[in-house]
């Protein structure tokens, strides 16, 4: 899972990047650089810690997450848009986290002198839809450069795409992102590899002063009643950035002694995975205990391919228990000796938290 990170400049998202990752990307304003901040964070899950301690294996290997931070333009929100190199990496992220500025600094001047997420959410949201529309206008005129020297056979298609392109044109000049627009089937397949930046759902993250802590729920149902489509979390960036150098036992102390329920990154990986809608299956193979990322109704030669893609290829069948079922029991061996343990084919679709064992043959 790849999550892209943007933000108006001095909204944070780079300290919030550092938090989410333990990074120590350099947070200074308008920081341009012609490479994004990429980290990779573990996904902490309480049910690979107690396969652990049930199995004992030489090895545990969470799932992750691969963050990019990239550096914003200083015309974001003025008009100048999205472009180049921002572009390419946004492009290739299955979601965004948005990252709008709720603190106040007297220090730390906003760019447009006042507080207001409602607005730079919008005018993100706006930047997006500029980006697409230009892709979507840039294939108009190729479409009608081919028709020009287009053979009768090859028109048709040529007819189609023109058309699903001012369709989606229509829609995004009347402001709706999308991943909103009723596409069919074929013609999502039509445009996925133009890599439209509205149709990747979005998450915003309000980036709130410690002072502000107390406050956080209201303030995330106050943004989140103007955008019921888009999940808000609100979290302190500078403070979660701190803790996530700390050693995890101390960083807990501090959270319990500020009531923080929970970690900065834990919450956003648990709202990512419900957002792309993603479960987690564990194997168990060679001494490891590793946890797998996947789509909600993925089948069981899908999920081995998530492994190696020979095991997709040889797939014969899976050797399945649900991580519950396996808890009710001392061990392995006991939940086999049960019939806890069952064999699906192809058909089975993976459910959020199996224990799967593939065989296979190449």
């Amino acid at each position: 899972m790849e999550i892209g990170i943007i933000g108006l400049p001095k909204s944070g998202k780079t300290t919030v990047f550092n938090a989410l990752t333990r990074g120590k990307a350099e947070t200074a304003a308008y920081a341009t650089t012609s490479e994004p901040n990429v980290g990779v964070a573990k996904v902490r899950d309480p049910r690979l810690e107690g396969l652990e301690a049930m199995l004992k294996p030489k090895r545990t290997i969470p799932a992750e997450v691969k963050y990019i931070d990239m550096a914003i333009p200083k015309g974001l929100g003025k008009g100048e848009g999205l472009g180049g190199r921002l572009l390419t990496y946004l492009g290739k992220v299955d979601a965004l986290i948005h990252v709008v500025r709720a603190f106040e600094d007297d220090r730390i001047p906003h760019i447009e002198s006042s507080i207001n997420p409602e607005r730079d959410i919008a005018t993100a949201n706006l930047e997006l839809t500029f980006s697409d529309l230009a892709i979507v206008e840039r294939r108009v005129k190729r479409i009608e450069d081919s028709l020009k020297g287009a053979k009768p056979q090859e028109r048709e298609a040529l007819y189609h795409e023109q058309a699903l392109m001012m369709k989606i044109k229509s829609a995004l000049e009347n402001e709706v992102p999308l991943r909103h627009q009723s596409l069919a089937e074929e013609e999502a397949k039509t445009i996925e590899s133009y890599q439209f930046l509205t149709a990747k759902p979005p998450m915003v993250v309000l980036n709130i002063g410690e002072e502000q802590l107390p406050h956080a729920s209201s303030l995330e149902e106050e943004v989140g009643s103007h955008y019921p489509q888009i999940p808000v979390a609100a979290l302190c960036g500078k403070l979660e950035m701190e803790l996530a150098q700390l050693a995890e036992a101390e960083a807990g102390e501090f959270r319990l002694a500020l009531d923080l329920k929970e970690s900065a990154l834990d919450r956003l990986i648990n709202l990512s995975y419900e957002l792309l809608g993603l479960i987690s299956f564990f194997t168990i193979a060679s001494g490891e205990v590793k946890a797998w990322t996947i789509g909600q109704n993925t089948s069981t030669p899908k999920a081995a391919g998530k492994v190696h893609s020979d095991m997709e290829r040889g797939f014969i069948r899976a050797e399945v228990i649900g991580y519950n079922e396996l808890m009710s029991c001392s061990n392995l061996a006991e939940a086999r000796k049960r019939g806890l343990l069952h064999l699906e084919g192809k058909n089975y679709i993976v459910q959020d938290g199996d224990v799967i064992t593939f065989l296979f043959s190449v």
